[in-house]
Order: C-alpha cells, then sequence, then structure tokens
C-alpha cells in the first residue's frame, strides 16, 4: 500500500514470496535427496505459474521444467532452462513440437500408441539425444475431484495399463525399441491422497522391473513419477509435506528408490500455491437478503476455479483496513464478490470476517499456483501486476518489491482483441 502497489487506479495486485519459493525447492530436493543416492530432476509443471521470472528462479534452484505445449516450451527456454533440464508432456503433441523437442534433446513421454509411432519415423530419419519414454495409466482410481483425476479407468492420459491387452503392447513396445528407457506416470492431483499416488508409483515400477526383466537388462534406468502432491489450504500448514511422501515412496516402493532407478519429479501447486497472495481493494458494499456483501475487484479472472467449483477450491481471505493494517472487529457473516457481471462470481460465500467497508482490502491466500498467473479474461478484465518480495537480512525489516509482471493496460486489452484490424469483418 505505502509503494502504490496497490491503489485505487489497479485495485488488484498480487504477491510471490521469493524465499518462500526458495525454501520449497530446498525441502523438495532435500525429501528425494534423503531416499535416494540416484540421480533426480525436479521437473516444474510450468502450467502451475507459466511466469518466465519464476521459472529462472526455480533454476536458480536447480529445478528444472516440464512442459505440455509449444507456449510452455518457449518459456521455459527464455527463463534459461537447458533442454536437459526439461521434459515435454502433452496428450496431444503435433509432429512439430515433437520435432522440435528431438532435435533440442528435450526428454519426451509419449501418450500413446499413435504418438509412439510418430516418434518411431522422427528418430528413424534423425537419431536424437532426447530421453524417450511412454506414459502409462495405471488406473487406480481418481482423487475427490474428478475432473483433475488422471489415474480413473477412462482419463484421457496414457495408455490404460489395465486395459485387456494393453500390458502386453507395452512391455513388446519397449522390446521393439532399445531407446526406450523411461517410464512415465501422473495419477497425483488436489485432492488425491499421497497413498493413492504412491499406489499408482507402485505399479508403473512393477511394469519397469517386469519390462527389464523381459529385456534380459535395465533397459528401463529412469522413471518419472509426475507430481500432484495435494495442497491444505485451510491453515497456514504445508501439509502433506514432501519429506513425508518421499518416506511414504521409500516404505512402500522400495526398489524404485535402491539406487537402480533415476527420478523425475512433476510438481507444481505444491511447491508454489503457500507462497502467492492477491490483494484487492473493496469498492463498494451492500446488502440483500439481509447479508452483508463485500464487492471487491478479484474474482473469477484470477480465482477461475474457485468461483465455478467452490466446494473443490475453497480460498482463505482475511481482511485489511485501508491503510494495509490487519482488520480488527467482530466476525459477521458476509460475501466477497468479484467484480464479473454474473451472480456467481464469489470468493467467498458466508464467510465469517470483519465487516469490511469500501477502501477496505482483502487479501487471498495460498493463490501462487494456477491462480493470478493463469489470467481468464472475463469481462475483459484486466491481468493483474505481479511482484515478487524478499525481506532484508536480520536488522533489516525492509521489504523489497520486483515487478515479475506488469499490471495488463487497456490498450493491451484492445490490441489482443482485434484491435488492430477493427474493419475486418466490413468488407463485402
Amino acid at each position: 500500500m505505502e509503494q502504490g502497489l496497490l491503489r485505487a487506479e489497479q485495485p488488484v495486485a498480487a504477491l510471490l514470496d521469493v524465499t518462500g519459493i526458495r525454501a520449497s525447492a530446498t525441502a523438495l530436493r532435500d525429501a528425494f535427496a534423503a531416499v535416494t543416492a540416484a540421480p533426480v530432476l525436479h521437473a516444474f509443471a510450468v502450467k502451475a505459474a507459466p511466469l518466465v521470472p519464476v521459472l529462472a528462479l526455480l533454476r536458480d534452484e536447480d529445478i528444472g521444467a516440464e512442459v505440455a505445449s509449444p507456449g510452455e516450451l518457449a518459456l521455459a527456454r527464455a527463463a534459461g532452462l537447458r533442454p536437459d533440464r526439461t521434459v515435454l508432456d502433452s496428450p496431444a503433441k503435433t509432429p512439430a513440437e515433437l520435432r522440435e523437442a528431438l532435435e533440442l534433446g528435450i526428454a519426451v513421454n509419449a501418450d500413446n500408441p499413435q504418438e509412439l509411432a510418430r516418434i518411431d519415423a522422427l528418430i528413424g530419419a534423425s537419431p536424437t539425444r532426447s530421453p524417450l519414454g511412454l506414459r502409462v495409466n495405471p488406473q487406480v482410481g481418481g482423487g475427490a475431484i474428478e475432473a483433475l483425476s488422471t489415474a480413473t479407468a477412462t482419463s484421457k492420459f496414457g495408455v490404460a495399463l489395465r486395459d485387456e491387452g494393453a500390458r502386453d503392447w507395452v512391455v513388446r513396445a519397449y522390446l521393439d525399441r532399445p531407446w526406450l528407457t523411461r517410464l512415465h506416470t501422473h495419477s497425483g492431483s488436489q485432492g488425491m491422497p499421497p497413498a493413492l499416488m504412491t499406489r499408482a508409483v507402485g505399479a508403473v515400477y512393477e511394469l519397469a522391473e517386469e519390462i527389464n526383466a523381459a529385456a534380459g537388462r535395465q533397459q528401463i534406468d529412469t522413471v518419472d513419477i509426475g507430481g500432484g502432491l495435494p495442497v491444505n489450504f485451510a491453515s497456514d500448514e504445508q501439509t502433506p509435506t514432501f519429506a513425508a511422501y518421499a518416506r511414504l515412496l521409500k516404505e512402500q516402493v522400495p526398489g524404485l528408490l535402491d539406487g537402480r532407478y533415476g527420478l523425475v519429479t512433476e510438481f507444481g501447486r505444491s511447491l508454489l500455491a503457500k507462497h502467492g497472495t492477491i490483494l484487492a481493494r473493496v469498492e463498494y458494499t451492500k446488502t440483500a437478503g439481509g447479508r452483508p456483501i463485500a464487492v471487491t475487484h478479484a474474482g473469477v479472472q484470477v480465482a477461475t476455479r474457485t468461483v465455478y467449483d467452490p466446494a473443490s477450491w475453497p480460498l482463505r481471505i482475511a481482511a485489511y483496513d485501508s491503510k494495509g493494517r490487519p482488520k480488527s472487529g467482530a466476525a459477521v457473516v458476509q460475501d466477497v464478490a468479484g467484480p464479473a457481471c454474473f451472480a456467481g462470481d464469489l470468493l467467498a460465500e458466508a464467510r465469517p470476517l470483519p465487516l469490511l467497508e469500501p477502501g477496505d482490502v482483502i487479501a487471498v491466500l495460498d493463490t501462487g499456483a494456477y491462480y493470478f498467473s493463469n489470467h481468464y479474461g472475463y469481462n475483459s478484465l484486466p491481468r493483474p501486476g505481479i511482484y515478487g518480495f524478499t525481506t532484508g537480512p536480520e536488522g533489516d525489516s525492509a521489504t523489497r518489491f520486483a515487478t515479475v509482471r506488469a499490471a495488463q493496460s487497456l490498450a493491451e486489452i484492445v490490441a489482443e482483441s482485434g484491435g488492430g484490424q477493427p474493419d475486418a469483418l466490413l468488407t463485402r
């Protein structure tokens, strides 16, 4: 507030805690270093926060990138991620995407038999140094959020391992292709318990052992276990932890961590969620049906999942006064609404908070992943400015801000909405 990052003319701002992100990266590295001596590539799921400065920060913490589109690969390259620290996953890779990845030496996990046939043709024409693998779906079941569950019987991802004939096909595919050296699964997601994630990893480990036995050698040398460790959105506590998940893997799938297999992880939300906050000014307050409503400038454009599926994606909200100080007063049940023109644009419904007033500020907590970095352009609402912050060393209480992404201007909204060709549809 004092530095003007949040003001009447810029009523939404997003913050990233740089120190917190670094601490999460350290916790992840340490967790797996404690359970295996084999090499581990931790590849951040770029979709969780597609921001070049964030990817560069994680690169500085020895975290690579997992990309799922040409755009995400471009961001990773702009952040300085090396090809050997990058993994390409997607259920719809084009020939051009595959060709680029193979030319650069980026690791590729094929999603299905048709994609594998494309890779056959590409490497037949031009050999590659890319590590290559196949994604399988162990079909262990879904979590609490159906739309995010990737290991169900009918998931669109990977080869469905329990379908008739599928396992035998996978084994034969590896025996026919000595250059297939990786096996991939991604069964985690918000709402997926770590025990079920571990079960899925165990199923893929057993498949790797079966393939290696059939090959008479260790053809598969690396298992990509994906990411998807859930996040606690109910309190400040960071649980489950990377360390707890790694210990569970060591307990339940010890052969995977005995040093014979390299690992790849693809965590996203669990690295960043707790280290981001959305701030928004309260513009108006009113009462409807006896319930107070605070109309703010943060809604569906930054918290899309929460607005459309509040039961699955509840968020904590903290209240501050117009100077940015914690707001006091008795808790009053009230709605916290966003600016978009539909009734469901609510960040919180019937939430007990100190009674909000015009000019106050709300803080939407735990929003560092999949929220303000993945903008939804409803009502042509602008993307907010994003600022990373650090505090000084001991004895220095100053907070320093760095612009990660500038707030979107109205001119930029017009330009990306066809403003440069207003007469395009007028020709006869």
